[in-house]
């Protein structure tokens, strides 16, 4: 996936997370991050991979947010791992 399309999908699903009155505290705690954060760093890759990453870690999130945005189900995952910081998964 190219890094420009990944960004366009990072950045459909800060949205759709900061939309989710119910999951964006979540996400927050978890990250330790603020409601400033979501502004101030919705530019970098690190933290819309950071979203991605989230939301991934759920198949209902990741059905939501792909229903609502009309993506295969796949599209967040292959996103992430076309931004940085992610590495090669060893399942072993």
């Amino acid at each position: 996936m190219e890094h420009e399309h990944a960004q366009t999908i990072a950045y459909q699903a800060l949205g759709w997370l900061v939309a989710h009155e119910e999951l964006c505290p979540v996400f927050l705690g978890s990250t330790g991050g603020s409601v400033d954060d979501l502004r101030d760093k919705a530019t970098d890759p690190a933290f819309l991979a950071s979203v991605l990453e989230f939301i991934t870690m759920d198949d209902k999130w990741v059905m939501e947010f792909c229903d609502g945005a009309g993506l295969a189900y796949d599209q967040p995952l292959r996103a992430r791992y076309a931004l940085p910081g992610a590495g090669e998964v060893h399942w072993t």
